[in-house]
């Protein structure tokens, strides 16, 4: 089954999307299931994975909600408090919901670069360990140095690389990264989500601007720790959905058919899906 490991729903009139203003005049606007839906028609997908963009529990149980009306939403990648008092409790509160298949602190949009190192944190990662939540990480190539610290204090925690960690392709500054998303890899708890690229290119990127991100990235996680995702609707702000995954098929074409498969589903039920009991089967 192919599957879209990450896109987004929204409906401005909920309020919660700071970040979400007229600047960004492609995706200022409401994205409901029914837009996606002839996306996943054309590239044969039957699966996704829907994804946060609010820093609040209202819009989790917004888009839990939506995935209990939907077949094709396989599962939900929510938000909780990190830095409430009752933090354990949150999270065991809305893993009773069995499509929540994960956490995602916007880590991003956290001042504190040291965020990731605070002590306070372990205690939920262990609650989000003992209800197979996978830890989605939306840092920048600043954070990958404390993401590491951070995945190897926790081993029994499942993490997922949002967006290949954003390089900055634009620029190509690219030496940190590089050898930064290389260290990472080398633990076993981490996979890297095959996203994000076309945003962080330059304006009317082509496909040579991201084949020394996606080559590194296959180079060091390898066919079997990668998930491809949209990123849709964001990705409309750099060419679409149609253009990114045309291009992802063109930059993975020399892996093999099982390869391909993997990333484009099968890794994504996996590590997403197994440990929840969710819809992995249906079609």
């Amino acid at each position: 089954m192919r599957i879209d490991a990450h896109h987004h729903l929204w409906t401005l009139a909920r309020g919660d999307y700071g970040w979400l203003t007229p600047a960004l005049a492609p995706i200022h606007r409401d994205f409901s299931l029914s837009d996606l839906a002839p996306h996943l028609a054309a590239a044969g997908i039957k699966g996704t994975i829907l994804v946060q963009a609010a820093p609040t529990e209202a819009e989790t149980m917004f888009l839990l909600d939506i995935a209990a009306k939907a077949q094709v939403v396989r599962g939900v990648v929510g938000w909780t408090d990190f830095d409430a008092a009752d933090g354990e409790a949150r999270i065991d509160a809305l893993a009773a919901h069995k499509l929540l298949v994960g956490l995602r602190p916007m880590v991003q949009d956290i001042p504190d670069d040291d965020w990731l190192l605070r002590p306070a944190l372990a205690p939920l990662l262990a609650a989000m360990a003992r209800n197979s939540l996978v830890f989605d990480a939306l840092v920048l190539p600043r954070h990958l140095p404390r993401l590491l610290r951070l995945v190897d204090g926790h081993p029994d925690v499942q993490f997922v690389l949002d967006h290949c960690a954003k390089p900055r392709l634009a620029t190509g500054e690219m030496a940190d990264w590089h050898r930064d998303v290389a260290l990472l890899a080398e633990r076993p708890n981490i996979v890297c989500k095959l996203s994000g690229l076309a945003t962080e290119a330059a304006v009317g990127w082509q496909i040579t601007d991201l084949r020394k991100a996606v080559d590194h990235v296959v180079a060091c996680f390898g066919p079997h720790r990668l998930l491809w995702g949209s990123d849709w609707p964001v990705v409309n702000l750099a060419g679409g959905y149609e253009k990114w995954l045309a291009a992802a098929k063109a930059l993975l074409a020399g892996l093999s058919a099982d390869e391909k498969a993997a990333i484009f589903g099968g890794n994504a039920a996996r590590i997403y899906l197994s440990g929840r009991g969710r819809k992995v089967e249906a079609n």
